[in-house]
């Protein structure tokens, strides 16, 4: 006779947090466990936004032919007055073979509810922000390391500069690395797959200009612009680069990694600066960095010609930085 798989899973469930991705891969192994001992588990899902009153009691009541349910109540933060006290209601007198999940992005909306999950010790399951590059360099290094792959420190950061505006894109392209290749995931790979993205071309260009290399960066913002490329986000690309130079500059010596705490940026982003400060000045930066400015006017309709405009910053920049 076989037995039945011992329930894992708590009554209650709560995943906390703003980052949708990390919030849906919660729920989806919360569901695969309970569904690993409940194979026939019923799941109900209830979105805050088009709550009716009453269908927490009216799902979570026993069906005829008996069996598990999970109630998957989405987006508490935005829930109306009738959804809490009806979460509430069920938390007072929670029926056997139910399971409850609630997700909370964020802010005091439904803290009753969130308060009383927690006294009822319910699972709690965090899905915070990502939002700094030290978070998505440890995001994406995870993401691999999960998978069983080696990844180098120089793919994870072409990685991010290539597809790191959005967490969800940064996923999935971990995930096609791993799918699509074998071995030790490095920077050529990463550029053979991401290396026409918008923003690993803004990089490209903004590095050549912070270098000083002028021609070469002129040359591949030709080429950008040629293949579709906007103007507006390299030129936030080159504003960026430029910040993190005066930012590592103000931060003194140190360890890069403790640098990269205080500042909110990845060690990697710390070793960039740090190398590409040299021939740098305070009144160099800030020059250029005034011309990234106007720049950035022009191109978002300030001026008549914004392909001209991001040019004559990347001159400026050059100059700034050779003192001429």
């Amino acid at each position: 006779m076989t037995a039945t798989p011992t329930r894992s899973v708590p009554p209650l469930v709560l995943i906390a947090g703003p980052e949708g991705v990390l919030a849906e891969r919660a729920l989806a192994s919360t569901l695969e466990e309970l569904k690993a001992s409940a194979p026939d588990l019923e799941v109900v899902r209830l979105a805050a936004a088009t709550y009716e009153a009453g269908s927490i009691g009216i799902h979570a009541s026993p069906s005829l032919f008996g069996g598990e349910k999970c109630l998957v109540v989405e987006d508490l933060d935005e829930a109306p007055d009738e959804l809490q006290e009806d979460l509430l209601a069920f938390l007072a007198a929670p029926e056997p073979d139910v399971t409850l999940v609630v997700t909370h992005k964020s802010g005091q909306r439904g803290k009753k509810v969130l308060d009383t999950l927690k006294k009822s010790k319910a699972r709690v399951l965090e899905a915070p922000a990502i939002k700094t590059d030290r978070d998505k360099t440890e995001f994406a290094t995870h993401e691999f390391r999960r998978a069983g792959r080696k990844v180098t420190p120089d793919a994870v950061r072409a990685l991010i500069e290539a597809v790191g505006k959005d967490v969800r894109e940064l996923a999935a392209a971990c995930g096609q690395l791993v799918a699509d290749t074998t071995g030790v995931v490095d920077e050529e790979l990463v550029a053979r797959y991401h290396g026409g993205k918008v923003e690993a071309t803004g990089f490209r260009v903004a590095d050549a200009a912070v270098a000083g290399q002028t021609g070469e960066a002129l040359r591949l913002l030709r080429h950008a612009i040629a293949t579709g490329v906007d103007p507006v986000p390299i030129v936030a690309v080159l504003a960026q680069q430029l910040r993190q130079l005066v930012k590592v500059g103000a931060a003194g010596r140190g360890r890069s990694a403790d640098v990269a705490r205080e500042l909110g940026m990845a060690p990697w982003q710390v070793d960039k600066a740090r190398r590409g400060l040299s021939g740098w000045g305070p009144e160099g930066l800030a020059e250029a960095i005034q011309a990234v400015a106007q720049a950035d006017f022009e191109v978002k309709g300030g001026g008549r010609d914004p392909v001209y405009a991001v040019e004559r910053a990347i001159l400026t920049i050059s100059e700034a930085r050779t003192g001429r």
